[in-house]
């Protein structure tokens, strides 16, 4: 239906169909405006729907995001929580909203409704989620939208990087907590996590036939990004490792969920309820960092490729550096001044 209203001395007729610009005209009598209104939905209703409303009418996000997860989801590594978080766009109202109409509105709305319950770098997450879902719709399975809602909306800010360490006994204290026969892997693998930076997920997936302990080399086929990788081992994690009883090809028979809780209660018996067990990984860059290991060569055993993400990983310790420039200091030669040189400074 057209919309007639009256704007000071004159009448505006609106016209809105799905598919078709806005119409609007102005005129002093209404009897006009009403005229032209049904003259232009007739017109339109003789042209039709274009192809691409009557392509996407009836169809929803949550169809897109049904043949993302069963297409595209599947196929990755993280598959158990992108669907997680497919699930979650699924039940929220966002899912139901029509592909025929403009879905920004849509799109703002699951963002604003998230950003009550979650932090808002879990939110970006989530929509990077569903901005790929839109690009593969438009560039692979021929879906004719006329843009990438999520582009179009203000994402929320990324998060500040976590600067949690391990103070001074915490280690200790995490060393002495974990004496439960039923999370027996959890110490040698928590203080690996703590000497080599390894994701847990790399950790669980190293197989004996991947180490060469008389090379200190421990191969990694299969890593968050995808790429493999040949980290070089400290001698205390060739030590760990050596220690670990060979049940069966893999060195950590346990599962993440596994890990997941016994790292839980590990946690919470040492009163460190904040620790993650990724925090771990943050330890060991920033000792690597602290040892004077290069970013380069900190890169090389920790996987990271952009410099950018490294540094987010790394929380010198102040005392630290103020203990190397001491020592850095401590070791230059002196040079004492010369006879003449003292002489030069003594005014004429």
């Amino acid at each position: 239906m057209a919309t007639i209203r009256k704007r000071g001395s004159s009448w505006q007729a609106q016209v809105r169909r799905v598919g078709f610009p806005l119409l609007t005209k102005s005129f002093s009598m209404k009897c006009d405006a009403q005229a032209w209104a049904r003259e232009r939905e007739m017109a339109i209703d003789r042209a039709g729907l274009p192809q691409t409303v009557r392509e996407l009418k009836g169809r929803t996000v949550g169809d897109l995001l049904k043949r993302y997860e069963e297409t595209i989801t599947s196929t990755k590594r993280g598959a158990e929580v992108e669907r997680y978080r497919l699930k979650t766009m699924q039940r929220h109202n966002l899912s139901k909203a029509r592909l025929a109409q403009p879905l920004a509105s849509a799109v703002a709305a699951y963002r604003d409704d998230r950003l009550k319950v979650v932090k808002g770098e879990t939110v970006r997450r989530e929509l990077t989620v569903l901005r790929h879902c839109f690009e593969i719709a438009m560039k692979e399975w021929g879906v004719p939208l006329p843009n990438n809602p999520v582009k179009q909306i203000t994402l929320p800010k990324p998060s500040q990087a976590r600067e949690i360490r391990l103070f001074e006994g915490d280690e200790a204290v995490l060393i002495h907590e974990s004496t439960s026969p039923s999370a027996r892997y959890l110490l040698p693998l928590m203080k690996l996590a703590i000497e080599m930076g390894m994701r847990r997920g790399e950790l669980l997936s190293l197989r004996w036939d991947h180490l060469d302990l008389e090379q200190g080399l421990a191969y990694l086929p299969i890593t968050k990004i995808g790429s493999a990788r040949a980290v070089p081992l400290t001698p205390v994690a060739i030590a760990l490792l050596a220690g670990v009883m060979r049940v069966e090809e893999r060195v950590f028979p346990v599962s993440a969920d596994a890990v997941r809780h016994a790292w839980a209660r590990l946690r919470k018996r040492a009163g460190l309820d904040g620790l993650r067990f990724h925090d771990l990984r943050h330890e060991a860059v920033s000792r690597f960092f602290e040892i004077g290991l290069s970013a380069q060569e900190v890169a090389l055993i920790s996987g990271h490729r952009d410099m950018r993400m490294l540094a987010r990983y790394t929380h010198l310790r102040p005392a630290s550096i103020s203990d190397k420039l001491a020592n850095l200091y401590s070791a230059e030669p002196s040079h004492p001044r010369s006879e003449n040189d003292a002489e030069s400074e003594e005014p004429n």
